[in-house]
């Protein structure tokens, strides 16, 4: 529940404001700390190295 209130709240801050320039940020973000979590230890470390 706390992620969803933390998600909420960041919502509410970049409405209230216009911040929206941070919603791109946050996302690319979070996608990248998703993609690092979820291949971390598989054999695509060597492809996400070459890509960085």
């Amino acid at each position: 529940m706390n992620r969803l209130y933390l998600l909420k709240e960041f919502y509410l801050f970049m409405r209230e404001r216009k911040k929206w320039w941070l919603a791109p940020i946050f996302l690319v973000l979070l996608l990248l700390s998703f993609f690092i979590i979820l291949t971390e230890g598989s054999a695509l470390m060597p492809f996400i190295y070459a890509v960085f």
